[in-house]
C-alpha cells in the first residue's frame, strides 16, 4: 500500500504522493520546492489570521524591511530582500491599498519616493512580536525532529548556486555526454580532405583565404607534417567533425604554433574545440614545449573565450603572414603535467 500525506492548498486539494516522488527522483527538487512552498505559504496564511494580523505571507519581507525602518526607496527595498523591482512595487501597491504602507515624496530629493508603514503597520509591528515568537519555536521543534536543518541547507544550497547556476551545471553535464563520444585521433591522410574543407568553411565565413592558409591546407604533410608539427582530427563515431595543427616553430621564445582549429557547424557546441586544444596542448608538453604561440581574430569570440580557457593570454608584437590576424595569445605549458 502507498504511504501518502494530505493537504489543501491555498487554491486546491493537493495530495503529496511520496512514493511519486521517490520514484521521479532528485530530478523533481523544483516540482517538489513549489508544493513544499504552497503548504507552507497556505499555513502562513492562517498563522497571520490566528493572530488577527491582515497581512499575506507575500508581504512579509517587505514588511520586515520596512518595519525596521523609518521609510526606504523601492529600489533600496528591492536590494535588502533580493526581490526585483517589479515584484516589490507590485506588492507594495497592494498594502497600500491595504492601507498598512503610505508612499510619498522624499523631502530631500523629489525625484524620489518614500514608503514606509502607515499607522496600522506600524501597530502590527508590535502586535506581531508573540507570533515572531511562536513561529520560531514551532519551527525549532521541527528542526529538532528532523534529519537535516532546512533553513542551513538552504543558505548552502543558495551560496553553491550563485557560484555556478543550476542552468550552468546542467550545460556542463549535457556537453561532456556530448563530447563522450568523441575520439581525438592523430592525422592520416584520407583526412587530407577534410582539414582543408572544414578550415576553408570557417575562414572564408569571416575572411577571405590567404596565401599561408592554401600553403598549409594544400600540403598539410610538407608543411605542417614533415617539419615536426601534428594535425589532430576530432572523431564523432568515426566522423571526422573537427581539426586542429600544431606548427613547429622557429622562434627562440615559442615552440609551436596552435592553427588551423575548426570545428563542423553540426557539431559546435559540444566542446570539441576544447578536447582538440586539450590534446594539443598535451602533446606539445610530452615534446618538451614550453610556450605555444597564435594568431587569430577578436570578432571570433567564441574561438578567443576558448583560447582564454586554455591558457592563452594576449601577447604582441610577432609579424604575421595574415591580414585577418589581429589578436596574437600566447600559453606556457612549461608546468603542464606530461
Amino acid at each position: 500500500m502507498q504511504s501518502r500525506k494530505y493537504y489543501i492548498c491555498v487554491t486546491d486539494y493537493v495530495i503529496i504522493n511520496n512514493d511519486f516522488f521517490k520514484s521521479i527522483g532528485i530530478k523533481a527538487l523544483g516540482s517538489r520546492l513549489r508544493m513544499l512552498t504552497e503548504k507552507i505559504t497556505y499555513d502562513a496564511a492562517g498563522i497571520y489570521k490566528l493572530y488577527g494580523i491582515e497581512i499575506q505571507p507575500k508581504w512579509f519581507t517587505v514588511f520586515y524591511a520596512l518595519s525596521r525602518s523609518e521609510g526606504k526607496t523601492i529600489t533600496g527595498i528591492a536590494a535588502e530582500i533580493g526581490h526585483s523591482h517589479p515584484s516589490v512595487s507590485k506588492i507594495v501597491s497592494e498594502m497600500i491599498k491595504a492601507g498598512l504602507v503610505l508612499e510619498k515624496k522624499d523631502a530631500a530629493d523629489g525625484r524620489r519616493n518614500i514608503v514606509s508603514l502607515s499607522e496600522k503597520g506600524i501597530g502590527y509591528t508590535e502586535k506581531i512580536q508573540d507570533q515572531y515568537t511562536d513561529v520560531e519555536n514551532a519551527i525549532e521543534a521541527v528542526n529538532s525532529q528532523a534529519t537535516h536543518n532546512l533553513w542551513k541547507a538552504i543558505e548552502e544550497w543558495e551560496f553553491l548556486l550563485e557560484q555556478k547556476s543550476l542552468l550552468r551545471r546542467v550545460t556542463e553535464e549535457k556537453k561532456r555526454l556530448e563530447s563522450a563520444d568523441v575520439q581525438i585521433v592523430e592525422y592520416q591522410p584520407q583526412y587530407a580532405a577534410i582539414f582543408k574543407s572544414l578550415n576553408e568553411e570557417w575562414i572564408s565565413a569571416y575572411f577571405k583565404m590567404e596565401e599561408a592558409d592554401y600553403k598549409s591546407l594544400n600540403d598539410p604533410e610538407g608543411y605542417i607534417l614533415e617539419k615536426g608539427g601534428h594535425i589532430f582530427v576530432a572523431l564523432d563515431k568515426d566522423k571526422p567533425v573537427g581539426v586542429c595543427a600544431l606548427i613547429k616553430m622557429k622562434s627562440d621564445e615559442y615552440d609551436f604554433e596552435l592553427a588551423k582549429m575548426a570545428v563542423s557547424p553540426l557539431a559546435q557546441g559540444r566542446s570539441i574545440g576544447w578536447l582538440l586544444g586539450q590534446s594539443a596542448l598535451d602533446c606539445a608538453s610530452k615534446q618538451g614545449a614550453k610556450k605555444i604561440y597564435l594568431e587569430s581574430n577578436t570578432i571570433l569570440k567564441p574561438a578567443i573565450n576558448l583560447y582564454h580557457k586554455l591558457g592563452f593570454q594576449k601577447v604582441a608584437g610577432h609579424a604575421t603572414p595574415y591580414e585577418r590576424c589581429n589578436i596574437q595569445m600566447a600559453c606556457d605549458i612549461s608546468k603542464r603535467d606530461k
